[in-house]
Parts: C-alpha cells; structure tokens; sequence
C-alpha cells in the first residue's frame, strides 16, 4: 500500500511539473525558498510562452513590413513602436492571467461564459487569420530561399515537413527547445543593423516625434495599422493561453510569466526598431530602392547592392528564421483552438495516437498554406501587408472578448483586472477602432483633411477614457459586493471551480448590442480592406 502510494505520488507530481526548455519545477521547488537563485532558476523554467509567442510575431510578414516601414517611410513610424510595447504587455498579461488560473484555451471560455455564438466568430475570424498568415509565412521562405537560388517548389515542401516534425515530438519540453533555437537566432538583426552604420540621433528623434512621411493618406493609414497589426495580433491571445495551460503553469508562477512576456515585448520591439533602422540608412539617398518595396527578396538584394553581400546574406537568414518560428506558432494556435472547438485532447505533451486530431489538423493546416504559395504569380508582398492589416482590424474584437472575460470574477476570482487595467485596456481598444475607422475614411474618401482624422482620433481616444472609466467603476462595484482573497498565499491556490459549479454567465443587453455593433464594424472594415488592397493591386494609389 505504501509502494503504491509512494507512486501515484510522483505520478501526480510528475503531472503537476513544469518542464520547461532550462528546467523543470513543482510545488517542491516552490517551498525550497525565495533566494535570488532559486527564483532566476524558476524564471528559467517558466520561460517560453511569453517570448516564444512574442518573437513569432516577429514572422515573415512583421520582417517584411518593419522592412518596408524603413525602406518606404524612413525612420518616420518608429514612433508606432513605442506606443505598441503597452498594448502587447497589457493584451498578453490578460490572457497569462487566463490560462494559469483557468487551466483551459480562449475558445472554450468564450463559448461558456459569453456564447457559443460568439466563440465560433471568434475561431472563424482566427482559422481565417491564421491560414492566411502561414501563407504569408510560406511566402517569406520561397522570398528567402530565393536569394539564394533555391526553387520553391524545394523550399516550400521541406520547410512544411520541417514544421509538422517539431510539432509532433510528443514532448512539450523538445517543442520548446526548438522554437528558443529560432528566438536565439532573431538575434542576428543586432550584426545586421551594424551593416547600415546607424546613427542615434534620427532614431530617436523618430520615436519621439510622430508624423508620417509624405503626409497622411489612405495608403499611409492602412500601412500603420498593418504595423500595429503585425506586431499585436489576435492569434498571440491564443496562442499564449494555451501554451500556459499545456505547460501547466499555475496561479503560484503567474509573475514569472509576467516577467516572460515584458521580455518578449523588449526583444520584439528591439528586433522590429533594427530592421526599420536597417532599411531606413540603407535606401537612404538611393533613388532605385527608397520608396520602392516590393518584398523581402528585393529587400535582401537591395541590402546586398547598398551594403554588401554579408548584409544580404543576413537578412535572408534572419527573414527565414522569422518565417518558420511564425509558421510554427500560428499552426500551433489553430491547432489549440480546434482541439477546444472538437473537445478532443491538444497538448504538445501527448504522442500522435493520443492526440491524433490535435496533431493532424495541424499538418492539414500547413500542407494546405503551402500549397497557397506555390501558385504562380502571386502578389506576395501585398499579400503579405494585406495580411497584417486584417489581423489589425481583427484585432479589438479579440481584446474585447478578452477584456470581458478578465472582468468576469466566476472565472478569475481575485485574478479579475485591476480598475486602472480597464482604463487602459478601454482605451487601447478604442484607439484601434479609430484607426480603422481612418482606414474606411480615407478608403472612401482619399482627399479628406488630415484635421478632419486627428478628430476621429482624438474622439476614439475620448471615448476610450470614458469606456475604461465606466470599466474601472463596475469593477470597483464589484469588488465591494464581493470581496475577493487578497493574500498571496490565497490568490496563489485560487483557480477557477469546476465550470459545472460556475453560476451561468449572461450578457446583459448593453454588452450584446456592443458585440453585435462591434461585429457589423468588423465587417464593413474587411470590406473597405479588401478594396483598398485590390486598388494597390492593379496599381492605383
């Protein structure tokens, strides 16, 4: 009896630990102590889901548009970057929130606690994002490759194969030691950048000083969202949730994924400021490549005309890596979600026969984005911009949902979002809309008056304010009817019941007409988005 026990005690335990690429942790290591040791070896354990899935954002398609923000705007936009660091660690510190203490993926949240309805728009508009965006990576291997000569009808079969055996390894721990091999090597922007001999003072006057190269327009318009969207996007919210509950990370560890994700943020934002530095002093004062972006091949050929061969050799190896840490990423995100949509068991720990759904729709998913990007002629670096725009105009419904959900105490208990976390996540969103709704504007109307956008701006950023108050205001209503534990030690053993012994969650009528009105938006934005991308298509600016 005792053997027995002594068993099924390392076997809870064993299910129980963190077994990251630099370590492993349980509820052991949690009692050894707090010393400065003890917590850089827990933080190295817990590592991974927070860089992992900030670094993949830094895909095929964010190397191609940082390359063409330099290349087209010069070092004029850098100043979007410093306003996406907030905005990526607040969207990604909600969703660490939600997969340590909930222990289940996005999706099946939604579904439960705001609407089956609700949760399969979410999941449609994210298979449709993410298909399109490992297409986009496909495409930046072929552009890639192609530097050096390589056909895509080679590169593009062993990349897809590449992509499903890191996949399928049956391990969580050899998935994410792969995946840190990618994110070591999004490092080579730093000797790349030093090809173009930056200078820091333009660089800083170009993140202090927002204006647009060229003026505001419509073509303008849809390239900065298409930066926010390629920096923060939809899929990241997933993604990084049910990485945090297929890695098991509990409540006890939720500042050490804090700590991940704010890392993350640093490198993608560095990694982006580099490559748009880079392009920028490259093209500069060279009439045949300033202003003229085609893709990332051009790009990588440009930088071996204006700078040398090494340079070229680098940004085809950094625009490679970028584009299969992407690809594995996004695939691995549908895959999550599907598994939450099916019910079926979706976890990197599982073996292929324990999880064959899990792992086979991800392999359908890559052979079938492949296959998109072998079809002759096709506008790749359009395609690639489009892309990005999409996942920016997607991209506040998925916070809505999110921030919703991060309100709702059933689910988080003391873990609901702080009043001043509303305020701001309140007017994230609100700003995101506004510049959509630039987009549809200036889409519609191309010669309206800058003045006339700066107010639809300042009124979103207005109306944001007065939503993240009226946020700020329930919560704190809330949390006097019904106080939640503040000690840590309570809030560290606090995760959500059981969703059977959850009191149901409905929406009241102002929040349904607030999706429902949110959702019409969605939809006349793609529209608008659509157009503009087929008028750049066929060459009408």
């Amino acid at each position: 009896m005792d053997k027995q026990r002594t068993t099924a005690s390392r076997q809870n335990g064993a299910e129980n630990q963190i077994r990251g690429a630099f370590g492993t942790i349980d509820d052991d290591t949690a009692n050894a102590g707090r010393s400065l040791k003890r917590r850089l070896l827990t933080l190295l354990a817990v590592i991974g889901p927070g860089i992992i899935v900030m670094v993949g954002d830094n895909d095929a398609g964010g190397v191609s548009t940082y390359a063409q923000a330099g290349q087209n705007y010069g070092l004029s936009l850098l100043w979007t970057l410093i306003l996406i660091i907030p905005v990526l660690i607040i969207n990604q510190e909600m969703v660490v929130r939600l997969g340590a203490v909930t222990g289940v993926g996005l999706y099946r949240l939604i579904a439960e606690r705001l609407g089956k309805l609700w949760a399969r728009i979410s999941v449609a508009g994210l298979f449709v994002l993410d298909f399109l965006t490992i297409s986009t990576e496909f495409a930046g291997v072929t552009l890639a490759l192609g530097y050096f000569n390589i056909s895509e009808y080679i590169s593009v079969p062993v990349a897809a194969v590449l992509l499903v055996l890191i996949t399928s390894t049956g391990s969580f721990r050899r998935w994410e030691r792969f995946m840190f091999i990618f994110v070591f090597a999004n490092f080579l922007v730093i000797p790349l950048v030093i090809f173009a001999h930056p200078h820091a003072g333009p660089i800083f006057h170009g993140y202090v000083t927002p204006h647009i190269a060229g003026g505001v327009n419509s073509t303008a318009v849809l390239f900065v969202i298409g930066v926010v969207g390629t920096t923060v996007a939809p899929w990241q919210l997933f993604f990084q949730q049910s990485n945090i509950v297929d890695k098991k990370i509990t409540p006890r560890w939720i500042n050490y994924e804090r700590a991940d994700t704010v890392i993350g943020s640093g490198v993608t934002v560095l990694a982006a400021t580099l490559i748009i530095a880079t392009t920028a002093f490259a093209f500069s004062g060279h009439a045949a490549f300033a202003g003229h972006f085609v893709n990332g091949l051009t790009v990588a050929r440009g930088l071996d005309h204006t700078l040398g061969r090494g340079a070229g050799v680098l940004f085809a190896i950094i625009l490679l890596n970028a584009s299969l840490v992407g690809a594995a990423s996004v695939t691995l995100t549908s895959a999550y979600a599907y598994g939450d949509m099916a019910g079926v068991r979706s976890s990197l720990n599982r073996s292929f026969t324990e999880a064959k759904q899990f792992y086979l729709s991800s392999a359908l998913l890559i052979a079938l984005a492949a296959g998109i990007v072998l079809i002759p002629h096709a506008p790749l670096g359009l395609f690639v911009l489009a892309v990005q725009a999409f996942a920016g105009i997607l991209l506040p419904l998925a916070m809505v949902f999110g921030l919703l959900l991060c309100n709702d105490r059933e689910v988080l208990g003391p873990w609901v979002n702080a009043p001043w976390l509303n305020v701001i996540a309140g007017l994230v969103i609100t700003v995101l809309l506004g510049m959509s709704a630039i987009l549809m504007i200036t889409t519609v109307f191309p010669h309206i008056a800058v003045a006339v956008l700066a107010g639809i701006l300042g009124a979103s950023i207005a109306g944001g304010v007065v939503a993240g108050i009226v946020l700020a205001v329930g919560s704190a209503q809330q949390e006097r009817l019904n106080p939640q534990p503040r000690r840590r030690g309570e809030r560290e053993r606090w995760q959500m019941p059981a969703s059977v012994l959850l009191r149901p969650a409905e929406l009241s009528r102002g929040r349904k007409v607030v999706l429902t009105l949110l959702f019409i938006y969605f939809l006349i934005a793609v529209a608008l988005l659509l157009t503009k991308s087929i008028e750049l298509g066929v060459g009408h600016k």
